[in-house]
């Protein structure tokens, strides 16, 4: 199945104390590690989402603006469900850089027609490392203008629904979606 990507780039990056998509980790800044690994996969669309368009963004990326009002990755995937021209939108953040082409390509394979898939490590979903059907829009949309921010109790929505399907992270899997939020996270390599 064909499927878009999407790159979230919109945090304010508080306790990291400056812009993550820069940072330069393994030899490259974030922004470019991620992108290359989403180009991999050979979307048929790429996007990234921020609030304004990011000064180092490709100009074979398509850049979409978080939907307003922007509120954290909420208002990322939003604006990016909204513009996809096919039936599934895989969503990666920007300060996930651990996680692997070969985990991302095992989740591509367990989508199905009007079904995503949301990693879950104990209970707890990973949704900024999902694949989205287009079909999911309506909730995200909804979650949006009513306030309710936070992704996990959509998400368990979503699974309710039948638009999403958990797949469960085995304990050697964890690792890649380990995330850079501080500078001490910076060490990790």
């Amino acid at each position: 199945m064909k499927f878009s990507a999407v790159l979230l780039a919109g945090g304010k990056s508080r306790r990291m104390g400056r812009d993550k998509a820069t940072i330069q980790f393994r030899s490259a800044p974030l922004w470019q590690n991620q992108l290359d690994l989403l180009r991999k996969l050979e979307p048929a669309q790429l996007l990234v989402s921020a609030p304004t368009d990011p000064l180092w963004r490709p100009k074979d990326v398509e850049f979409v603006a978080d939907a307003q009002p922007s509120r954290g990755p909420l208002s990322g995937i939003v604006a990016a469900l909204s513009r996809i021209n096919n039936d599934h939108l895989l969503v990666l953040a920007i300060d996930m850089p651990f996680m692997s082409e070969e985990y991302l390509r095992e989740l591509c394979a367990r989508i199905g027609p009007s079904v995503g898939v949301v990693p879950v490590i104990a209970d707890r979903a990973e949704p900024l490392a999902a694949i989205y059907p287009r079909e999911a829009l309506a909730e995200f949309s909804s979650a949006l203008a009513e306030g309710d921010l936070s992704l996990q109790p959509l998400v368990r929505r979503l699974i309710g629904l039948g638009k999403l399907r958990p797949v469960t992270v085995s304990s050697g899997e964890v690792e890649v979606f380990g995330n850079l939020n501080q500078p001490s996270d910076l060490n990790r390599s």
